[in-house]
């Protein structure tokens, strides 16, 4: 049998273990032979008439399979349907990519963007303005913050533009779509009172090294939990935030997982050992070298050089630092707030004892002072106060 232009194909039958099966030898355009096995679904001795009818609709259905894969390798690039180019995009960029960058893009691929395009006959150069906004409109209508969408804008659009470069299609129509303006943030934080409360009472908690490293220093959930022994310098009173944890799934397992790529190049940095600090990680010490005789081998020593472990010697995961953080507030009747607004409560502190906005960037590792300023800038009432002070002293002719 043989398809002109297409592809070249010839089959027979052939038994193999008491089943018969449509062995298939076939080549496609530009590409060498290769052979394919389908299974009849009947017994070696079926009747002659039985095995014909197997034999032709299992060949049949392959040959189907092939017009497929051959009408796809031969459409132009900009017929290709946005999910699946999508996926395609998303295969490239793993190679430049963190991975906690690819499991958020694997995230929003394979759900609201697979679930609005798979069903929909567009292609990546049929797309339109239009239907553009109307999948927007399907993110607002759950209830979703401008944020949200935006997120999903950049990585169609940086999808799309990956798309133009390479020339797969003549324009990149998200550029004709307007960017939804981003919400006015305001992270949530501690008083300095209600700090101080919070550690005083989660002091016994198993938690309480990786409470006080992010109230302390700022510090992202991810690096509070990567700080390591050998990044430590006691007598310099010195310490280097250079790695982080994040989740990997792997046979439908969570596991931690240390990187040593952060998320910026300001946020690998070297922050002073302050004295409670260098106290709690002395004790913290003692109590992994008392586990390691207690549990012996049952002990892992695969982390040894990281501080934040459990009794056993393992990595937290990031999300059980967030809920049992929620977990402890409850407890205690502490007013609710995220963990990651302990980094919050960190700047604020910082802000409000005087501490310049520059200054509060390096020490939280942000990558520009806009950041900075745009989180915190509403804070910095000294700065406004001494700029008014200096303004009053001009027009009372004082230096």
């Amino acid at each position: 049998m043989k398809k002109e232009n297409q592809f070249n194909i010839t089959s027979s039958v052939q038994p193999k273990s008491g089943r018969l099966y449509a062995v298939i030898r076939y080549t496609l355009p530009g590409e060498k032979v290769k052979w394919a096995w389908r299974a009849l679904g009947i017994s070696e001795d079926a009747r002659k008439t039985e095995t014909t009818k197997a034999f032709r609709e299992a060949v049949n259905s392959f040959e189907i399979e092939l017009e497929e894969k051959v009408a796809k390798m031969n459409r132009p690039d900009s017929d290709i349907l946005v999910y699946e180019y999508m996926c395609q995009w998303l295969e490239y960029q793993k190679k430049s990519i963190q991975y906690s960058t690819q499991q958020s893009y694997e995230s929003m691929i394979g759900s609201r963007i697979k679930r609005y395009f798979e069903k929909k006959n567009i292609t990546i150069g049929s797309i339109t303005p239009k239907q553009i906004n109307d999948f927007y409109k399907t993110i607002w209508d759950d209830g979703c913050v401008a944020n949200t969408v935006i997120r999903y804008h950049g990585v169609l659009r940086n999808a799309f533009q990956h798309a133009f470069r390479t020339e797969m299609i003549e324009s990149n129509t998200f550029d004709k779509v307007e960017r939804p303006r981003k919400n006015k943030f305001r992270g949530s934080f501690y008083s300095e009172e209600e700090l101080q409360t919070l550690l005083r009472l989660t002091k016994d908690d198993p938690m309480y090294i990786v409470i006080l490293l992010s109230a302390m220093y700022g510090l992202r959930r991810s690096e509070a939990l990567g700080v390591r022994w050998s990044r430590i310098d006691f007598d310099n009173n010195r310490i280097l935030i250079d790695t982080k944890i994040i989740e990997k799934r792997e046979n439908k397992k969570r596991i931690p997982v240390p990187v040593e790529e952060m998320k910026t190049k300001s946020s690998r940095r070297t922050l002073p050992l302050i004295p409670v600090i260098i106290e709690v990680l002395k004790e913290q010490k003692e109590k992994q070298e008392s586990w390691k005789k207690l549990f012996k081998r049952s002990y892992s020593r695969e982390f040894t050089d990281y501080v934040c472990t459990n009794q056993l010697g393992e990595l937290y995961l990031p999300d059980y630092v967030t809920n049992h953080f929620q977990v402890l507030l409850e407890k205690y009747a502490l007013r609710k707030i995220r963990f990651h607004d302990l980094r919050h409560t960190c700047a604020s502190l910082l802000i409000k004892g005087g501490m310049q906005l520059i200054n509060v960037k390096d020490y939280l590792g942000h990558s520009e002072i806009g950041i900075t300023a745009n989180i915190y800038a509403h804070l910095d009432e000294s700065s406004k106060v001494e700029s008014a002070d200096v303004m009053q002293n001009i027009f009372n002719g004082k230096k």
